[in-house]
């Protein structure tokens, strides 16, 4: 058992966010009526009521390798949800997603202040995060 395990507070709906999530997530599955996987991470939902929402300022970070995973996770994961900038997207639930190619995080701690830079004004500019564009605005001298 993992040391530190989320725990995700629902007004009734636990179970179905528990389901949503399995059904998109690789190597994922429900574990019992509380507890849940997605693609390895283990997690607890419960419905506590509506006493507690999430805020943004928790959030789930995804880190994914291609553009294919970043799109397909950005569409699911907003439906019904909300798509903000930079990655971040709101699920139907409330819940703050980061959906990020890993690629960002190397771009943006180039030892090379002019290419972080780029690469962190073109970020800036997107909703859903676009690996060709942040490689252009990297690579441009």
């Amino acid at each position: 058992m993992q040391k530190i395990t989320p725990f995700l507070w629902f007004d009734g709906k636990a179970e179905e966010a528990m389901k949503f999530y399995v059904s998109i997530f690789k190597n994922s599955k429900i574990l019992s009526p509380l507890a849940f996987q997605l693609d390895g991470q283990e997690f607890f939902a419960f419905n506590g009521g509506p006493h507690f929402t999430f805020t943004p300022a928790i959030s789930l970070f995804v880190n994914c390798e291609t553009q294919e995973e970043v799109d397909e996770l950005w569409e699911k994961l907003s439906e019904g949800g909300e798509k903000g900038r930079c990655g971040w997207l709101k699920d139907k639930y409330g819940l703050s997603w980061q959906i990020i190619p890993s690629i960002l995080g190397k771009m943006l701690q180039d030892k090379d202040p002019a290419k972080s830079t780029r690469v962190r004004n073109a970020m800036l500019q997107m909703n859903k995060m676009d690996i060709q564009r942040l490689k252009q605005a990297y690579d441009q001298d």
